[in-house]
Parts: C-alpha cells; structure tokens; sequence
C-alpha cells in the first residue's frame, strides 16, 4: 500500500520538508554556507536541552535541580543530537542518565563519538545497552520525571526491530512523558505511517524545518504538541528549502 506524503508547506512560518530533502539541506548547509555538522549537532542539542527545560517548567513545575531525566539515544546523529542535550541539562543543574545503544562492529559515526566522550567528560552517566540488557533500564525510566526519545531519525527505514524495538516498548510502558527529538521513533517521516511499534510522544521537537510525516493526520496522536527549533541554519538555507518538496 502506497501512503501519500502531505502536501503542506509550511509549519510555523517555515518550509516543511521530507527526510531526502532535508538531507540535501543539511549537506548544502555545510558545503555551500560553511556550517560545520558539528555545530549544527551542539545548536541541536541546546536549543532541545532549552525547550526541554521550559516543558518542566511548565508542565511539571519542576526547575532543572529537582529535574530527572533519562536519553535513550540511538546508534546514529539522533542519538548525538541526545548526548548533546544530556550535557545541556546536566549543566543546567539537572539530574540526567543516558541509555546509549551500543554500536555494530564499524563503532559510532565521528559525531556520535565525539559528543559521546563530550557528555562522559561533563560527567553525564552513559549506560552502553547491549542485547538481552533492555530490561535493566525499565526501573530508570519510570523514576524519570521526563524521558528523551532520541533512538531514530529522519535516515530510518520500516519498522524498529530488535533492541530499538524493545527501549521503544520500555519509555511508552513506563508512563512517563516522553519528548521526541526530531520525530517520534518509529513514524516515517515522510507519510506519517507507523507500520510497528512507535514512540507516543507528549512533545516533538523537530530540527530546523518540521517534516511532512509529522503533520499526517495518522501522526496527530503520536508526535503531540509540535515544535520547529531554531539550531542556526543560515537564512538562505531556509529560502532554498521552500523552493520544492522532494517526492519520497
């Protein structure tokens, strides 16, 4: 069965975009503009940090010294996005553990690494999760006042499998709120289809521009309320990004 991918473009005064598109951008943003991925991974995981602050504020009337937080970070640069974070909120004065996907045997991208060993240097708590060790986290994230999704990004593919699978099946049995970096795992985030087990997000903090699957009628009850965050795209990519809407 063919899903459609939304037709609409704009979010928040911003283009929308599908997973190619924003792939294309994200390589002209450091190819044509000079932005370096790195920064765009630190604004990423500072301005989630910051908002994430502001939802416990809000929602939860707790400031960052009586805040606990639980990243559950995947393999690739969603997870980055998440140990970045982590730092953010560690220094902001919060109480933060990360549950880190251990990597195949080619390890962790450069980005991921780096920010790894940033967030262990910060004294952020890093918990390696291994196959057949999901189940260790489930007490963790039900002390939690809030959890991170960052297991997934735009570059997944199908439905989650495996340990990815199982941390998804852990933060939504838990009970505690749930904020999505990017998008919620498990959401295609071109249709907004969820053909498996997916992440039920409280908030969705996508990056930069929103993508089409989270404004899908089928994504209402899972992406939650809906925020685009500024992590310092120059205003020329936001210009080339409204030009057209790649089909998937």
């Amino acid at each position: 069965m063919t899903t459609k991918v939304p037709k609409i473009k704009k979010f928040g005064g911003l283009p929308v975009v599908t997973a190619v598109r924003m792939k294309y951008l994200d390589k002209k943003a450091s190819l044509d503009y000079g932005t370096p991925e790195d920064s765009l991974m630190e604004n990423a995981g500072r301005a989630v940090a910051e908002e994430t602050l502001r939802i416990a504020w809000k929602e939860l009337d707790k400031k960052p010294g009586g805040l606990k937080i639980v990243v559950c970070s995947g393999k690739g640069n969603n997870g980055g996005d998440g140990l970045v974070a982590a730092r953010y909120l560690k220094a902001a004065g919060a109480e933060v553990r990360v549950f880190l996907l251990e990597p195949g045997k080619a390890g962790y991208g450069e980005l991921v690494a780096r920010n790894l060993q940033r967030a262990r240097d910060a004294g952020v708590k890093v918990d390696l999760v291994q196959d057949g060790e999901v189940k260790g986290i489930a007490t963790e994230l039900k002390k939690a006042d809030l959890l991170l999704d960052a297991l997934l990004g735009i570059s997944a593919v199908g439905e989650p499998t495996g340990l990815v699978r199982s941390v998804i099946q852990l933060m939504n049995k838990s009970a505690r709120p749930v904020i999505a970096v990017d998008l919620p795992s498990g959401l295609d985030p071109d249709t907004g289809r969820a053909p498996g087990v997916f992440i039920k997000a409280a908030h969705t903090l996508t990056l930069g521009f929103a993508k089409t699957g989270l404004l899908a009628p089928s994504a209402g009850k899972i992406a939650g309320k809906i925020k685009v965050l500024d992590i310092g795209y120059p205003a020329g990519l936001a210009r080339e990004a409204g030009k057209q809407l790649q089909p998937r």
